[in-house]
């Protein structure tokens, strides 16, 4: 019998590692393609001169493919038109270009691929790969280099258009907004620096644009613009910097529309300080209306009582610019927007934060009996409440202490509105931490540049303002009671001495006010102390 059972195993293990032997293994694969492409040659060759033809061809060492090349593609000078290239959506050992404009005689073209060419396997690019050719008889050889950065945020956008113009008997300061340029290169993703090639001797005007629509040309309303003031002398060593901005764009309004029955809003941008509003038609005396700035928004709001009328015509003036539009807003059919009233924190309150109550409808009044606060639940606090009509709300102001419980009671007819809409009973409770939760940062600044006045700014990564303070004179600046984060410090040199940043506006000559950052993110904690020195750069 044992035997027969030592017979058994000896044939299942004889057939497991025959089974093992014949069953195909699992290859484990070699190290990952990292390589780009190589370009091996181009017809006709890169850097040709007398270039009569309309077609080019790059021929690689592997199947490639192009990716995301509208955004990568950069012509200099630019073509009206862009040219046609292929493979698209498949491979192929070679990159087509077709070229659809006529090209200017005697006229060095670079053609910047940046990472758009890439292999079919992998997906590695050839990193700004460039082909440049001339329709005159000798090559362009002259560069500039720069660097470019956003004035305000700490960090640029990507992909910036560098833009070179010829200053000749066509160009003036509008020729920007016009026609692209002579010259052009992209920052693209993925860097700051930019380095123009192939320039012809000259003089020149250097420009940086966000070009939304990729026209190139500068639009005010939805472009950053940074520029140089001086002329560009080609050639130059000097190394230029592009500070980027966004322009306060002219003065316009847009169609006003009825937003509720009760509500027409006029959207406008630029400066709306000196807009005035006033109906021409015949408005029944029992109707009221009120003119009230939208919070955060560039728009006015209209607000009347409301009656039955199939259109309304209005006049918007703007006595500075000295400006006069006709609307015409026709009625339709909307809601009615009621009273609603919004706290500015809810749950933790912060200790150097103020509880205020947002409206959405025009706040008339409000009785300040009728309010009350309450610390614990029931030990009745003082406090006192006031109604800022500008910002449309109602501040609170009473001493806050740690480890608290509050609750703010709102009586019936505590708030009314415009249209004699009146609160019910409302409660908000509000909750403290200790001082231990929170940390506390103190902030010097040094420099031989600092001028007076500056604001200093602490805001979280996204670089939303959490605290501010403005400083006349060299001082320590104090920030108390922080919440544990992240948090960047960036100083405003306040030139005008009106408590805010101002952008610049390039027909005007005028760069935006200087805007230094601390090089390093802030990390509070809690129960913490943080002293930073800061030393303000040139």
């Amino acid at each position: 019998m044992l035997r027969r059972i030592l017979g058994y195993i000896f044939i299942l293990l004889s057939i497991t590692a025959f089974y093992q032997c014949a069953r195909k293994g699992t290859p484990t694969g070699g190290p990952k393609d990292v390589t780009p492409p190589v370009l091996l040659r181009a017809e006709p060759e890169n850097m040709s001169v007398n270039f009569k033809g309309d077609k080019i061809r790059l021929y690689f060492d592997e199947l490639v493919k192009l990716e995301k090349v509208q955004e990568q593609l950069i012509v200099s000078p630019p073509l009206k038109y862009q040219p046609l290239l292929s493979p698209q959506g498949g491979a192929n050992k070679f990159v087509e270009i077709v070229i659809q404009d006529t090209l200017k005689e005697n006229t060095t073209y670079t053609i910047n691929f940046g990472q758009s060419i890439v292999d079919n396997n992998e997906g590695n690019p050839n990193p700004f790969l460039t082909y440049v050719f001339s329709t005159g008889n000798y090559i362009d050889s002259l560069e500039l280099r720069g660097v470019v950065k956003d004035a305000f945020n700490k960090e640029p956008d990507d992909f910036i258009s560098v833009m070179l113009y010829s200053i000749d008997s066509s160009y003036t300061d509008s020729t920007i907004f016009k026609r692209p340029p002579n010259y052009i290169t992209n920052t693209l993703d993925s860097a700051i620096i930019f380095n123009l090639k192939n320039l012809k001797e000259g003089t020149y005007a250097l420009f940086g644009v966000k070009d939304q629509a990729k026209n190139n040309v500068f639009d005010q309303n939805t472009d950053k613009i940074g520029f140089i003031n001086d002329t560009i002398h080609l050639p130059t060593d000097s190394i230029y910097l592009l500070n980027l901005f966004k322009e306060v764009p002219d003065y316009g309004i847009t169609v006003p529309t009825f937003a509720a029955k009760n509500k027409i809003i006029f959207g406008y941008y630029g400066d709306g300080k000196r807009m005035e509003i006033s109906p021409i038609s015949t408005i029944p005396d029992t109707v009221s209306y009120k003119i009230l700035k939208e919070r955060d928004k560039d728009t006015l709001n209209f607000w009347f009582t409301p009656y039955d009328m199939d259109s309304l015509l209005f006049t918007v003036r703007n006595e500075s610019l000295k400006l006069i539009d006709t609307f015409n807003v026709k009625s339709r059919k909307v809601g009615i927007d009621s009273l609603k009233l919004t706290p500015s924190q809810t749950g933790t309150m912060n200790f150097e934060e103020r509880f205020s109550l947002w409206a959405n409808t025009p706040i008339s009044s409000i009785d300040s009996t009728k309010f009350k606060l309450f610390k614990q639940d029931t030990l009745q606090m003082m406090h006192t409440v006031a109604l800022d009509t500008l910002g449309n709300q109602v501040n609170f102001n009473f001493e806050v202490g740690p480890n608290e419980k509050y609750k703010i009671q709102m009586l019936p007819g505590a708030v009314a509105d415009f249209f004699g809409t009146t609160n019910d009973s409302i409660n908000f409770n509000l909750n403290t931490k200790s001082f231990a939760d929170y940390g506390n940062l103190t902030v010097s600044l040094s420099g031989d540049s600092i001028e007076y006045p500056v604001i200093l700014e602490l805001t979280n990564e996204k670089g939303e303002v959490q605290r501010k303070q403005i400083a006349k004179e060299a001082q320590v600046f104090e920030f108390n009671h922080i919440k544990p984060g992240k948090y960047l410090i960036r100083a405003i040199f306040d030139a005008n001495n009106n408590g805010q940043w101002d952008t610049g506006n390039y027909l005007k000559g005028v760069q935006p006010e200087k805007v230094s950052y601390y090089p390093n993110t802030i990390e509070m904690r809690a129960n913490w102390i943080e002293n930073i020195s800061f030393t303000i750069l040139n």
